[in-house]
């Protein structure tokens, strides 16, 4: 498992949303408060920024953990931006990929992260990826779980750009092939950001005010008005609003390969700023 979080607001340095909150994301690389499988993050971590009037996000990414990292000390103290997409990592399983699985991932202007793993790795998921073009499976980031949901996520945002479909359809065909993966999934373009809960936490902190949105796995300090997404929710958000879907109730849109997954009926429900949508029912899976 991992954490991560993106922001959306008024510029300010990375330091002042990843490491200086009193729970930061720093922090829970080796004490998260809510995550629910694993302990410590430190198989690598990577954060992506948004410099102003550039739509192409610079990346910063390591294999080793992000206390031990001085230059990130540095980057954070004096790098500033308004849209931040970072990841601390828990690897699934050991491997020798390095700062190449570590999210984020990106292609032209996205930035993604997937904090969970697909159950029964990489067996039950061949078939889906098999629906997926040779050349796009060849240039696979890394060997990893996540970087072939990164793959399905970037073919269906090739189709359509819209980032909430997006990841709507990949985490139905996934959790469909295989049931019981855990797939918090979190997409921005610099302007937008989309997540959807899916087996993991996922809380938001909206400010009107300050035209301020924090998407994390969890609340980076004690304020209030963070949020607990529901478990199977889509959320989507930019800096004045956020809207969250019940992914229990809307069918994905076609798959990849072609093959339909029922006609797609987003029923959003929109979350005033400060205020939990709610959404009632079981798990799902």
């Amino acid at each position: 498992m991992c954490r991560h979080l993106a922001y959306l607001g008024a510029p300010v340095s990375l330091g002042r949303v990843l490491s200086e909150p009193e729970h930061s994301l720093v922090r829970q690389s080796w004490e998260p408060r809510r995550q629910r499988s694993g302990t410590v993050n430190a198989d690598g971590f990577g954060v992506g920024w948004y410099a102003e009037g550039d739509p192409v996000p610079a990346r910063y990414r390591r294999a080793g953990p992000i206390w031990g990292d001085l230059t990130f000390s540095d980057l954070a103290r004096v790098v500033r931006s308004g849209a931040v997409l970072a990841a601390v990592r828990d690897a699934t399983r050991p491997g020798a990929d390095g700062e190449a699985a570590a999210a984020p991932f990106a292609e032209g202007h996205w930035l993604f992260s997937h904090n969970g793993s697909l159950r029964d790795w990489p067996d039950a998921v061949a078939p889906v990826a098999a629906g997926l073009p040779p050349q796009e499976l060849l240039s696979l980031a890394a060997r990893t779980d996540s970087a072939l949901v990164w793959a399905l996520v970037l073919h269906r945002l090739r189709r359509d750009p819209d980032l909430g479909a997006a990841l709507a359809g990949t985490v139905r065909e996934l959790a469909g092939a295989a049931p019981g993966s855990r797939l918090n999934l979190l997409l921005t373009d610099g302007r937008s950001v989309a997540a959807t809960a899916w087996g993991d936490s996922l809380w938001y902190l909206a400010d009107a005010s300050a035209q301020r949105t924090v998407v994390a796995s969890e609340p980076y300090d004690d304020d209030p008005r963070w949020c607990e997404v529901p478990d199977r929710t889509l959320l989507t958000a930019t800096r004045t609003g956020v809207d969250l879907t019940s992914l229990k109730e809307t069918p994905a849109r076609d798959s990849p390969t072609g093959a339909p997954h029922g006609t797609h009926d987003r029923q959003a429900q929109h979350a005033p700023h400060g205020t939990h949508a709610s959404h009632q029912g079981d798990d799902g899976q």
